[in-house]
């Protein structure tokens, strides 16, 4: 493969497949100092002027979109690719907030354009998401945007996305020789829906490279970066430091008879795989450069062999658990703090919970114009009973999933979670489930949905075949939980 020459993943978008990574920037910016962002342009300036002209950010990265809009200004012009996220807060955004951070990132780096705006959500249990991937996709008709991406996000809710007619390219996931989720069933929906994979974390914040052969196990505090935090969780979850150690040893014999460095053969492998477009490599501006290194990274296929040798040591390897993204969303975290403390101040619930009646029951609605118009709630909580209403793949006035059951499937369960999250439970709760299914011959693709969202708590369920109200709805589903004794929410 043939990696010299900058990838086209769709019209109008030039990506380069070694990507240069701003997150680090928080990390320099973590004691209060903020880059200086006129010289910090310079150090961009040096990786542009080396051929690496793509440049990967987020609203969150510290001062990373200031120093790409000085850099943008200044040198960058219509050479460079600026690449960011959003990452919102959880709880309430409007049509207005979507628009006033789409504006926000614009001014930041001066630009009229967003070359690749990537969207990350951190409960997919709060419909909340696909309403702001709906208005930003408005705003990328307006112009404002380029292309529309994801970030993080798992393979259920990708497909879910496609399905519900939204137009994405790519999906940036952690992708690694620790971390070989992405190269299942996301590769196969990626390849799929012509979907592009941006690939981070492939030198695993710095220990897939020759400086940490043979060194004992680093603690696991501040002395650390970040990044390093990050991926020492990783590491522990992988198999621990002797099996990395292990991993470490099969690239330093192939970096011996290919002349390329442990970190470069680890993005490489990565680079090669199917559906990935670019591997994001971190800089830390003004620090740390390895702009020769990443350059050679462009030239320098790797040969069956070691393919063949590496594969063969990453199988030995522990499997990192769940979906792509899962990492921010449900135990383990593998973030640098192993939590979300340092990504939001508490969990919001997704609809607000109202007191209901004389015996102390309470109730939510999520909006659809049905609740209204025949009089019921989404759901109910008596005592220690949540009881869900029947369920469509219902948001506003939009349908989800297009005509995919699996889909709809899977954002029945969302919201039926989310309602269930409101009144103080889980989906760990849920003792009975009842699925109706309007074409029967849907009927396996929406039980495995039930089986993967319920896997381990098996609640009692019964699947029906039913004609459904509305010609679009394949599935509703019902449910019931029990909750242990737990304070009630607040009305």
């Amino acid at each position: 493969m043939n990696n010299n020459a900058s990838r086209e993943p769709s019209p109008g978008l030039v990506v380069c497949p070694v990507v240069t990574g701003l997150w680090q920037v928080a990390d320099l910016e973590r004691d209060g100092c903020v880059l200086d962002p006129a010289q910090a342009a310079l150090s961009m300036k040096e990786y542009l002027d080396a051929g690496l002209t793509t440049f990967d950010m987020a609203d969150h990265y510290g001062s990373a979109e200031d120093i790409a809009g000085v850099f943008h200004a200044r040198f960058g012009g219509s050479d460079a690719q600026l690449l960011t996220k959003w990452v919102p807060a959880p709880g309430v955004i409007t049509k207005q907030d979507v628009r006033a951070a789409v504006q926000k990132s614009l001014r930041r780096l001066q630009s009229e354009r967003i070359d690749l705006l990537q969207f990350h959500s951190w409960n997919y249990a709060d419909p909340a998401w696909l309403d702001c991937l709906y208005w930003l996709n408005e705003l990328k008709a307006e112009g404002l945007i380029a292309h529309l991406g994801l970030t993080n996000f798992d393979t259920a809710h990708l497909e879910m996305v496609v399905h519900s007619g939204i137009e994405v390219f790519s999906n940036q996931v952690c992708y690694s020789l620790l971390d070989q989720r992405a190269s299942g069933s996301m590769t196969a929906a990626c390849l799929r829906h012509g979907v592009k994979l941006l690939a981070f974390g492939t030198v695993a914040g710095g220990f897939l490279s020759g400086k940490w052969l043979n060194q004992s196990e680093p603690r696991l505090d501040d002395a650390l970066t970040w990044s390093q935090m990050k991926y020492k969780r990783f590491i522990d979850t992988a198999g621990g430091w002797t099996r990395f150690q292990q991993l470490l040893q099969v690239l330093h014999e192939v970096s011996l008879t290919s002349g390329m460095s442990i970190a470069n053969l680890a993005s490489r492998y990565i680079l090669e795989q199917h559906g990935v477009v670019g591997v994001i490599v971190g800089a830390r501006l003004g620090r740390s450069e390895h702009i020769a290194e990443n350059k050679a990274l462009l030239t320098q296929p790797l040969d069956d062999a070691s393919k063949s040798k590496i594969r063969k040591a990453v199988s030995g390897m522990s499997p990192i658990p769940g979906d792509c993204g899962d990492e921010y969303r449900k135990p383990p975290f593998l973030t640098a703090s192993g939590d979300l403390s340092h990504h939001m101040d508490a969990a919001v619930t997704p609809y607000a919970c109202q007191s209901s009646g004389t015996d102390g029951r309470q109730k939510v609605l999520t909006g659809t114009t049905w609740e209204e118009v025949a009089g019921f709630s989404r759901a109910v909580r008596v005592a220690d009973r949540i009881l869900v209403s029947g369920t469509t793949a219902t948001l506003g006035t939009r349908h989800i999933g297009g005509s995919d059951p699996a889909s709809q499937m899977h954002f029945v369960i969302d919201k039926i979670e989310g309602a269930i999250q409101s009144l103080g439970g889980s989906l760990q709760d849920v003792v009975r489930t009842r699925v109706f299914v309007k074409n029967i011959s849907d009927w396996e693709q929406i039980a495995r949905v039930h089986g993967e969202r319920f896997r381990g708590i098996q609640p009692a369920n019964t699947m029906i075949g039913a004609e459904l109200i509305g010609e679009e709805y394949l599935v509703e589903m019902e449910a019931e939980a029990v909750l242990p004794q737990r304070t009630l929410p607040a009305a």
